[in-house]
């Protein structure tokens, strides 16, 4: 633990790919934090969005996993790791190496990262090593080695700021990468670049865009395939730099296919006018980057949809040079360090394959005594072979399959059957956690210390500003500890910078300016060197970069500029990508696209974030967002509740109708677990289809059938705590969200109302009922709220949620209480819903600036300060903006009505 408390630490972000810095100073309990961006850090100039800024909220050790435990049973270290040294043992003796796996998560450090990998390929002798970010970058890394012949990042954040127009591809980069957005934001406002958004749903990142092109779902491919015709046909065309560096130019052009404009719109359902002013625009723009995510790794044609982006780029020679290139947007924050010592099982190390010189090499310096010889599972088979008996041991670290892999509920079943299932993992809570026979208690952020790399290939250190809780232990000390039980050598680091240390000097190993990843310049860092280290791009090979100086970033820090790629014959490789249709298409029985993805303040399956109350005011439950239309001939309302479903599962979600939808399109956000909602868990419905190439899921494409649930009741409450299990089980909905010293629940059913009123409340609750159906109650400990409930059977309740939930801190004075039991605050009082985060400003707030003059975003930020720290609230303060001008109705009353 850090000796001065109130000396700031630097660090970075647990969360995005981002990699922003941030300077921590943490209380002196070590519950709460002072968290703000790190001004030098080169991925964020001090900028931070308000997941980061909220990091010291989500600290408490409420939830947590504190000691071992085998088969529920709490226990020490040394008896929980020889169950797990046993069960693989067991495993590997009678069926063989590749009875056994580990499912890692790019939510854990490089340091962790390398041991997991070397233990699993160079020792145990099978390559069922995979990790989460399977689901989201996998695409992107089969894109990259089939294109460039290694998985590299050409580009850098300088290029977002330097082109002359940005094309994003499936992201929306406002709410799931809000720094980089508003570094895009900030060169726009200096340099006047064009953005062109394409992607199906109007989002907050389309908001500020030049041109939205709303492509119909799953045509990226003809989208990109008619761009490289149309290039290949202009004067953009680098016939230079295709002769000298490329490849299969004529292949992958006659593939593509010559589609006229009307074809064009037709399979992509834009219109030839913007499909024309798009065309145009990217042919006479030198300067242009192409930033892609999730919209198009998530897909059964993820790789071909990377590789037509890339091919537009090689036919123009718009790679590696300033402003210009394709631009992969990693998901998490140690996806990139994941990939590069070689954590997904379709790699071996520091960007080495299967090669037999590679496998000869790693083996040689590993000093490997079995080191696996070709790829393993990949995640979704690597979960199947689990149900099937093929694998008898599985190690989870970090990550929650049962939520966020396809088809979750054969994930949990697969859990459920395994005769060994270790979890190392830090919330209780966990879905996954509830499966495991052993249990093992991680460091997590605050605690680990080590390095992770960003999607700039920016590595830079995460410091532990925290002692580790009761008996948590980092991941790759729990990893050396099996490597040395299984009776191997090379398992004897004594920290991570050791681990580092190996990891570089393997990285350069017999190199030679071979392969792309090198950072020999750190091969002999010291421990002193390590603790201080500044992040720094890679390629670092010896001799490159100064250990310390001003500037870590190397003389090459964008590839391929010299037209030199890592094919066997240095050209790069135009990709032949034919269209093909997503694999699930909709039916008569299931005539809906499902669409899933993040919301702005929330973070994987909520295990951090959900403890923060302000990061759970924005979107406190789970919802379906639908077009109107849909939504009428389905009779779904405002704020009412849908059952979705298709043969692989069900989800029961708020509804929210909005236009930003296409029609028979429908969007639910990934974040809801089991630990926080009825049924939520939205990959349950997500179809097993992969691509073939990358084994990436198609988590953006599933079909569904929608209906409406019509309740007794709905209702709302708020509490100092939590609902008993009972209580929820007898409930047909409820969703939970972290309130200030308290919880604030959503809440529907079919019992009685009243019959629920006096379950929840107690004879001293202050109760009222009107003739129409409205019932409500509450609770008093002297002058503080304690409880409130109130249940409506004429519709969804309608109440100042934001007020009612920041009652459970507040003193409660006569004129409070009588406004309690209606739900609504005295007059000028409620902020109503939350829209700037980071502020806590309100809907009631910015709708009375607008009122008294403010005419524009900056206005709004001036009179509120909404809109002032991330930016991220923007594009909802133009929409405020908008309806006040249209004077549109007010908002529907539903908790997750985002405007």
């Amino acid at each position: 633990m850090t000796e001065q408390v109130n000396k700031e630490i630097a660090t970075t972000c647990p969360y995005c790919g981002v990699g922003c810095g941030v300077l921590v100073q943490p209380s002196s309990d070590g519950e709460s934090a002072i968290v703000r961006g790190d001004p030098d850090h080169p991925a964020n100039y001090g900028r931070l969005c308000v997941k980061g800024s909220a990091l010291g909220d989500t600290l408490s050790l409420q939830d947590r996993i504190l000691h071992p435990s085998v088969n529920g049973q709490t226990t020490s270290w040394e008896d929980a790791m020889e169950e797990v040294a046993r069960g693989f043992r067991d495993a590997i003796r009678q069926h063989g190496p590749d009875s056994v796996a580990f499912y890692v998560s790019g939510q854990i450090l490089t340091e962790d990262y390398y041991v997991a990998n070397k233990l699993m390929k160079g020792f145990i002798g099978s390559s069922n090593i995979d990790t989460n970010s399977r689901l989201c970058m996998a695409s992107s890394v089969a894109g990259h080695k089939r294109a460039f012949g290694t998985d590299t990042v050409p580009g850098c954040y300088e290029d977002l700021e330097e082109a002359d127009l940005i094309v994003m591809v499936g992201s929306n980069l406002a709410w799931c990468h809000p720094v980089l957005y508003q570094r895009i934001q900030s060169a726009r406002d200096k340099r006047g670049t064009k953005l062109v958004i394409i992607d199906p749903r109007q989002t907050a990142t389309t908001d500020g865009a030049d041109l939205h092109l709303a492509i119909t779902p799953g045509a990226d491919v003809a989208l990109f395939n008619a761009l490289f015709h149309y290039l290949s046909e202009s004067a953009a065309r680098d016939e230079r730099f295709i002769e000298t560096h490329t490849n299969g130019y004529s292949d992958a052009l006659s593939v593509a296919g010559e589609f006229t404009l009307p074809q064009t719109a037709k399979l992509t359902g834009l219109s030839e006018r913007d499909l024309q002013t798009f065309f145009e625009l990217f042919a006479a723009t030198e300067r242009t980057v192409t930033i892609y995510s999730q919209g198009v790794n998530q897909s059964s044609a993820g790789s071909d949809k990377v590789n037509s982006i890339i091919n537009c780029h090689l036919v123009t020679g718009r790679i590696g040079k300033p402003g210009m290139g394709p631009f992969s947007v990693t998901g998490q924050p140690n996806a990139m360090g994941g990939r590069e010592v070689g954590g997904l099982a379709n790699q071996l190390a520091c960007h080495m394959d299967f090669a037999p010189e590679d496998i000869i090499r790693v083996e040689r310096f590993w000093k490997a005594p079995r080191i696996a010889s070709g790829p393993g599972l990949k995640a979704v088979e690597m979960f199947d072979a689990v149900l099937s008996g093929q694998i008898k041991a599985i190690w989870i670290m970090a990550t929650n399959p049962v939520v966020s892999l396809p088809n979750a509920d054969k994930v949990k079943a697969a859990l459920g059957a395994c005769p060994l299932v270790v979890v190392s993992d830090v919330a209780t809570t966990s879905d996954t956690v509830a499966l495991a026979d052993v249990v093992l208690p991680a460091t997590t952020w605050g605690e680990k210390t080590g390095t992770v790399t960003n999607s700039e290939r920016r590595i830079s250190r995460q410091r532990s500003f925290l002692k580790p809780p009761g008996e948590a232990r980092h991941d790759w000390w729990a990893l050396c500890d099996l490597g040395k039980r299984l009776g191997y050598d090379g398992f004897d680091f004594n920290g991570p910078a050791a681990i580092f240390r190996e990891y570089a000097t393997l990285s350069a190993y017999e190199n030679d300016g071979l392969r792309d990843f090198d950072i020999g310049a750190y091969a002999n860092t010291s421990d002193p060197e390590y603790d201080t280290l500044k992040p720094f791009q890679w390629p670092a090979p010896a001799g490159d970069v100064p250990l310390h100086g001003e500037d870590n970033t190397g003389s090459d820090h964008r590839f391929f500029q010299d037209g030199h790629f890592y094919t066997k014959d240095h050209k790069a490789l135009f990709v032949a990508t034919a269209f093909t249709a997503p694999a699930s298409l909709p039916s008569n029985d299931l005539p809906f696209i499902l669409n899933t993805g993040r919301v702005r303040d929330h973070w994987h399956t909520m295990t951090r974030t959900g403890k923060s109350s302000t990061l759970s005011g924005h979107i406190a439950e789970p919802y379906l967002e639908i077009h109107p239309k849909d939504a009428d001939q389905l009779g779904l309302t405002a704020a009412s509740l849908s059952r979705i479903s298709n043969t692989y599962g069900e989800a029961v979600l708020r509804v929210l109708i909005t236009e930003r939808m296409q029609r028979k399109s429908v969007f639910v956000p990934m974040h809801w677990s089991a630990a926080n909602s009825s049924a939520a868990r939205v990959d349950a419905l997500i179809a097993p289809n992969t691509d073939p190439v990358s084994g990436q899921p198609e988590s953006k494409h599933g079909t569904v059938a929608i209906k409406p649930l019509s309740p007794a009741w709905y209702g709302f409450l708020v509490s100092r705590r939590p609902l008993s299990d009972d209580t929820l089980n007898a409930l047909d909905y409820w969703a939970v969200a972290t309130s200030t010293e308290g919880y604030r629940y959503e809440i529907a059913g079919s019992e009685p109302a009243d019959k629920v009123i006096d379950t929840i409340a107690t004879d001293t609750a202050i109760t009222f009922k009107t003739p129409d159906g409205q019932h409500a109650a509450a609770m008093f400990e002297a002058d503080r709220l304690d409880l409130f409930i109130t249940l409506s059977e004429s519709g969804p309740v309608v109440a100042d949620r934001a007020w009612l939930s920041s009652l459970l801190t507040t003193t409660i004075t006569p004129e409070i209480r009588l406004g309690i039991l209606a739900g609504r605050p005295p007059a000028g009082e409620g902020t109503g819903r939350l829209v700037c985060s980071c502020n806590g400003v309100g809907v009631n707030q910015i709708e009375d600036a607008i009122s008294k003059g403010a005419q524009s975003v900056e206005g709004i930020g001036a009179a509120t300060g909404a809109g002032t720290t991330c930016g991220s609230c923007k594009p909802e303060l133009r929409a405020l903006l908008r309806a006040a001008a249209a004077k549109a109705p007010p908002s529907t009353p539903a908790s997750i009505a985002a405007e």
